[in-house]
């Protein structure tokens, strides 16, 4: 799909998006609770579907209410099929194999697109320890895995992501984990381990986090069917909500509802970047009202939130002088090498960024044009592009648009419906 964009002010009032991070996190949850689980506001991005995929290979009955919510129904990890696929999901694969890996049943595990690069060999590493025979494809997908896991006090690296010890901590505690510590040195990202957390204490697991250090996990919870339905609902997204949070201070006044300012999601820190950069910005208890203010540089770490830097780039193209956002090693390891993408892709809008080391410079307040830019497959680096596009002079065009599918597949109909001027057609590849 070709996405055009055409210079548009926009207006009004949007729902935010629901959290992937939030929805996937539920149906693992789900999944390890014997009994029956209803998920309100559930999203449909193409994660979240690979995440519904994911349970019911593993044992899951899923079926949708007249309201739409979900209706999870799980006796625990039982594999009714020998290989399981997380679609291009980096938290879904990472997640989930721990928890295939609870099954005495040999299982593969697989993944589509650029999942199929990324390194997974964390898990030749640290799931031997645990008593499971794992077979990686030279530390790549796809993995074959045998359990069951058996907990155990190791100490893993946190560095590369924390999506594994997500994983790790719903296994052990599922698995009955008692009296026994989960080390960990040197972890990234730590909001979302604060989400799992969160999400695991609703579902009745309650570790205790010693300072990111370590988690100890003290008696097990008793593995028994719970007699009434756990009810949980999917937060919104502030991930794919800092895209319209972007747009709306870039482009016009806008008010942005159905997000969480008491959220443990990572990507709420783009409230920080938006008052640095002098945004007309009013957060309320229910709603987010944000336009454009005399725009200028800001320095913003996003070490713990490396998913903000596509918005962040936007934002600061359209600031004065220059911003500097640290954490750019993080980028590695995504969908494409961000980093190097938003480079390429805002080098084309005219915007100069340079890297030095973990530190990302956008030369902003420039001037953008319209161009024919790519989103490499990257769901964010496509919104980025868009939204960018709101404020250039002439028509961008981003090739590759659907891949927004992976996490807002909503997120051209929202702009649009805010007034934005997008026009979609099929590339001659897909027809």
């Amino acid at each position: 799909m070709i996405a055009t964009i055409q210079p548009s002010g926009i207006q009004g009032v949007i729902q935010a998006p629901t959290s992937k991070s939030s929805m996937q996190r539920a149906c693992a949850a789900a999944l390890l609770t014997k009994g029956v689980t209803i998920i309100k506001n559930p999203g449909n991005s193409n994660d979240d579907r690979a995440a519904l995929g994911v349970i019911r290979g593993l044992g899951a009955y899923v079926e949708q209410l007249a309201d739409g919510s979900l209706k999870i129904t799980s006796n625990g990890v039982n594999p009714d099929a020998g290989e399981v696929n997380c679609g291009e999901s980096g938290l879904g694969i990472r997640m989930f194999t721990p928890l295939v890996a609870l099954s005495n049943k040999p299982i593969t595990i697989n993944g589509e697109g650029s999942l199929l690069t990324r390194p997974m060999d964390f898990f030749d590493t640290v799931l031997p320890q645990l008593g499971v025979e794992i077979e990686s494809n030279k530390g790549k997908l796809p993995l074959k895995v045998k359990g069951p896991l058996k907990p155990a006090a190791i100490e893993v690296d946190g560095s590369l992501s924390s999506q594994f010890l997500t994983g790790l901590l719903f296994a052990y505690a599922a698995s009955g984990a008692s009296d026994v510590a989960l080390a960990v040195k040197d972890l990234k990202s730590k909001p979302y381990i604060d989400l799992t957390l969160q999400v695991m204490k609703h579902f009745g697991w309650d570790v205790e986090n010693r300072n990111y250090s370590a988690f100890y996990f003290g008696e097990a919870v008793v593995d028994q069917a719970h007699q009434q339905p756990i009810n949980y609902t999917v937060e919104g997204d502030w991930s794919g909500a800092a895209f319209l949070l972007v747009a709306g201070a870039i482009a016009g006044k806008i008010t942005v509802k159905g997000l969480d300012v008491f959220s443990t999601q990572a990507d709420k820190a783009i409230l920080q970047a938006l008052m640095s950069s002098e945004a007309d910005l009013s957060v309320q208890p229910e709603q987010i009202e944000i336009g454009p203010g005399k725009l200028k540089a800001f320095h913003f770490n996003a070490t713990e939130c490396p998913d903000l830097f596509p918005p962040l780039v936007a934002l600061a193209a359209y600031c004065e002088g220059k911003t500097v956002i640290e954490g750019a090693t993080r980028l590695t390891h995504k969908e494409s090498n961000r980093a190097l993408t938003l480079q390429q892709e805002f080098g084309k809008m005219g915007i100069q960024i340079d890297l030095q080391d973990d530190l990302m410079i956008i030369h902003g307040g420039t001037g953008l044009k319209g161009a024919a830019t790519h989103s490499h497959h990257d769901h964010r680096i496509a919104m980025a592009c868009a939204v960018a596009g709101l404020k250039a002079t002439g028509a961008t065009t981003i090739e590759e648009a659907q891949a927004i599918n992976k996490s807002y597949p909503d997120f051209y109909q929202h702009i649009q419906q805010l007034g934005a001027a997008v026009q979609l057609k099929e590339s001659l590849q897909q027809i």
